[in-house]
Order: C-alpha cells, then structure tokens, then sequence
C-alpha cells in the first residue's frame, strides 16, 4: 500500500519561494505518475502539475515558468519548487499518485501567499 506525506508548506509574501516535498512509502505496480493538486476555499480541487515515471511533465498554465516538479525514485520523493508566487496560488497542496491499480492521496499541506 503506498502512502504519501507532504511537507513543505507555510506563509511566504507575494514574490516568495516554497518548496513542496511528498514523501513516498511502499512500492507502486507498474507504470506511474505523481502530481500537485490544490484546493483553494470555494474552489474545486485543480490539477497543478504532474510527472510520470518516465520523466514527462505537465503544468497548470498559470504556473508554467513559476513552479517545477522533480521525482526522485531512488529517494522515493517528490517535489514542487514554486517561485514567483501569487496571493492566488493561495490553497491546500495534495500530493497524488496513480499506479495501474488505484490512486493516491496526501494529506494535504497548507501554502499561503500574502500580497
């Protein structure tokens, strides 16, 4: 069973850096991909960026150029870099796993961006 802690989070002015870390435990079966979402208040959960076991990535377009996300197998981590931050990059951050067999879920980590 794979579990996933994030950590990281916290308050950071407008124009600021934090960097997310996801902690992976267990073994994943097969082909994979790990990702950032986040939840702002009244807000639907959104997709802010993902990458596969293979390397490939993809990001939200209002973080593209600010935020970079990184894996480190050998480590069993993730991680999201996010520079330049917004007031609305404001949100709890998940990090999220998919294997062939089922999804994973963090915990959720609380970023706060103040203008």
């Amino acid at each position: 069973q794979v579990q996933l802690v994030e950590s990281g989070g916290g308050l950071v002015q407008a124009g600021g850096s934090l960097r997310l870390s996801c902690a992976v435990s267990g073994t994943f079966f097969g082909a994979n991909a790990m990702g950032w979402y986040r939840q702002a208040p009244g807000k639907q959960r959104e997709l802010v960026s993902f990458i596969t076991d293979l390397g490939s990535t993809s990001y939200l377009d209002s973080v593209k150029g600010r935020f970079t996300i990184s894996r480190d197998d050998a480590k069993n981590a993730m991680s999201l870099q996010m520079n330049s931050q917004n007031p609305e990059d404001t949100a709890v951050y998940f990090c999220h796993a998919r294997d062939i067999n089922q999804e994973y879920w963090g915990q959720g980590t609380q970023v706060t961006v103040s203008s």
